[in-house]
């Protein structure tokens, strides 16, 4: 029987109505190539604790969203804060990652779902990745149309004999870049697996109770079919999943703390 991976989903309208939702991309990408089964879990922590479905998962997929989280939630306060804002996932994810390290389950994350994880982590973020004069543009221009805006690339530098470095077998990689946030001070106990070239941290990994924690800002989950590096993201979720050693093992010291625990 193949693992369960938990997919989180946003607050979104559809219509005029809320709803809870994930794009196929994520939970496809999961599903074939980590070879999972997948179930959605929805951001509504008013009506279930993050207790209650911790323990039925094998890891959990923070996806990426529309949505930016509050700075709030990093000790800022920030009247203009651009949104827009999902307070319902910003809690059930918080409390999510918190339960599943406290399980030894794999928590991995995507874009939202890796700023998620290093504000876990006790970091914080930065609001400025598309500002003009910036050394590198971390989102394509606002005119840019739905496909382009995913395909707008950069290059990033690979941690030597890291998980990733590793898992692609390569020093660089050339990942799409579609964010507005990005790390500004790192989590505590997170390791650097890939900077930008202008230094923004573009992927993290830990180990925390004995589970692996992995999470990059590009999106491989964009058309996976047409790039191993993607799918080679998923294969390690995968292992993960399966509670197979990630190659090479992340040090047992990393990430063993997380703020506030």
């Amino acid at each position: 029987m193949r693992p369960v991976a938990g997919i989180i989903c946003c607050t979104r309208t559809v219509g005029i109505e809320p709803a809870q939702a994930v794009m196929n991309r994520y939970v496809a990408g999961a599903m074939k190539y980590a070879d999972a089964a997948a179930l959605l879990v929805p951001s509504m922590p008013e009506l279930m604790k993050a207790s209650e479905v911790a323990a039925r998962l094998d890891g959990l997929m923070l996806t990426g969203s529309p949505s930016n989280m509050d700075p709030a939630l990093y000790g800022q306060d920030v009247p203009d804060a651009p949104g827009p804002f999902d307070a319902g996932r910003d809690t059930m994810t918080a409390d999510l990652i918190e339960a599943m390290l406290d399980l030894g389950r794999p928590v991995f994350g995507v874009c939202r779902g890796f700023q998620e994880i290093n504000v876990a982590f006790g970091g914080t973020l930065r609001r400025d990745m598309s500002a003009d004069g910036a050394p590198l543009a971390h989102h394509a221009p606002d005119e840019a149309g739905f496909d382009a805006m995913f395909d707008h690339e950069h290059r990033v530098d690979l941690t030597p004999r890291g998980v990733l470095a590793t898992a692609f077998g390569a020093e660089t990689a050339v990942v799409n870049s579609v964010h507005y946030q990005g790390v500004d001070r790192l989590g505590e106990g997170l390791l650097v697996e890939a900077r930008a070239p202008d230094g923004v941290v573009e992927a993290v990994s830990a180990k925390v109770n004995g589970a692996p924690v992995l999470a990059v800002q590009w999106h491989p989950e964009w058309k996976p079919e047409r790039n191993p590096q993607s799918q080679a993201f998923f294969e390690v979720f995968g292992r993960a999943l399966r509670g197979e050693p990630l190659v090479p093992l992340i040090p047992a010291n990393a990430g063993t703390q997380m703020a506030g625990r």
